[in-house]
């Protein structure tokens, strides 16, 4: 989904947290030793940070922004970073099979590519982390997930399906399991405008894979973190009626329930509820901040030209298990429309040089420490 948004900083101060791990802890233990301490306790920590991005193409922001992107990382610090809309595509000919866990050189332009994004990779801050790709087989989707070197992952895979690592198409998932918890990162297709395979009935086939994604029985508290294209409740979009009643020209759902701004279709919102009480998730944002909060409450925002000019809607999210809720001390937003007014942040920079301003605000998660 397009977006037209700027990155604002927010004053935070994160500190660190312990999760208390679950009884099978040891086992997981077993199967992922942790690396020797190198900052004393808090590297035996789990992490506490999180913060998930749609880059809608991270490629382009390392060729334009990269300063203005390595200040951020640096400000905020976090201890993941779940990254969706890479653009970058999944190494292998044409023709051939994808190894979708590398970038593409096989080509002059990939290769060079490729070489911008392994140089910002091995600079600080972003030389701290280690990163796993679920790319494309072409310029779109795909999917990556950022850890800092001093924890370690139990592992790692790419599918909703439980028993393999083969890659989603267009690489949608990356899910890592921790010894106290599991983080799930996720680009959710969009719902489209048409009952056909790219919009209503993929959209559906997503749904109905992580209604039994979630249900499947896990001692592990989840993290869903993402663009998850769906705005919730109302209270999620500027402008509901808009919203509700929102069409392609030409075109009518043949059910009622999808009629509307794909996002916030009532068929949408009711599998989303259905998905929140069935895994026993709670919205972290929506959890702390009860009212509306029109200059920073929207991760999506509509053409500064035209009848969108001020709609809005928040489609990215941090999701928890209910049992995560103690130890959560803020869950925020990170940017807001550019139609708005009186933004002096220098985290504006790394939008105003991006074209079209096609861009998505970033969302971040803090947990507290456990005494």
């Amino acid at each position: 989904m397009k977006r037209f948004f700027q990155s604002v900083e927010r004053d935070q101060s994160f500190k660190k947290m312990t999760i208390k791990p679950p009884n099978d802890a040891a086992a997981g233990a077993a199967a992922a030793a942790p690396e020797p301490p190198v900052d004393g306790d808090d590297a035996w920590r789990e992490p506490s940070k999180f913060m998930s991005w749609n880059a809608n193409s991270l490629l382009l922001r390392l060729k334009k922004n990269r300063e203005e992107l390595m200040g951020l990382v640096q400000r905020l610090d976090p201890d993941i970073i779940a990254i969706q809309e890479v653009r970058i595509p999944a190494a292998g000919r044409k023709g051939e099979p994808k190894n979708q866990g590398d970038i593409k050189d096989d080509t002059n332009v990939a290769r060079e590519d490729k070489q911008i994004v392994t140089r910002a990779f091995s600079a600080l801050p972003l030389s701290n982390y280690r990163v796993w790709w679920s790319l494309s087989e072409n310029k779109y989707g795909g999917t990556a997930l950022l850890v800092k070197k001093r924890f370690n992952p139990v592992s790692i895979t790419f599918s909703l399906d439980a028993g393999t690592n083969k890659h989603e198409t267009d690489g949608r998932v990356v899910l890592a399991e921790f010894q106290s918890f599991s983080l799930l990162n996720t680009y959710v297709p969009n719902n489209g405008w048409k009952d056909d395979e790219q919009g209503f009935q993929r959209r559906q086939k997503w749904d109905q894979r992580m209604l039994d994604f979630v249900s499947r029985s896990s001692k592990k508290p989840l993290i869903w973190c993402g663009d998850l294209n769906v705005s919730h409740e109302e209270i999620d979009v500027s402008h509901p009626q808009f919203f509700q009643n929102a069409r392609l020209p030409g075109y009518m759902p043949p059910n009622s329930e999808d009629l509307g701004q794909p996002g916030f279709t009532a068929a949408e919102r009711q599998r989303f509820s259905k998905l929140l009480k069935l895994g026993d998730l709670v919205d972290s944002y929506r959890w702390l901040h009860k009212e509306q909060e029109f200059d920073c409450g929207f991760t999506w925002s509509g053409h500064p030209v035209g009848k969108y000019h001020g709609k809005r809607m928040r489609i990215d999210y941090f999701l928890l298990s209910r049992q995560l809720l103690p130890h959560l001390t803020s869950s925020d937003i990170h940017g807001h429309g550019i139609e708005m007014e009186g933004v002096t942040d220098t985290c504006r920079i790394l939008w105003e040089r991006s074209l079209s301003y096609y861009n998505g605000a970033f969302t971040s998660l803090l947990f507290s420490r456990q005494a």
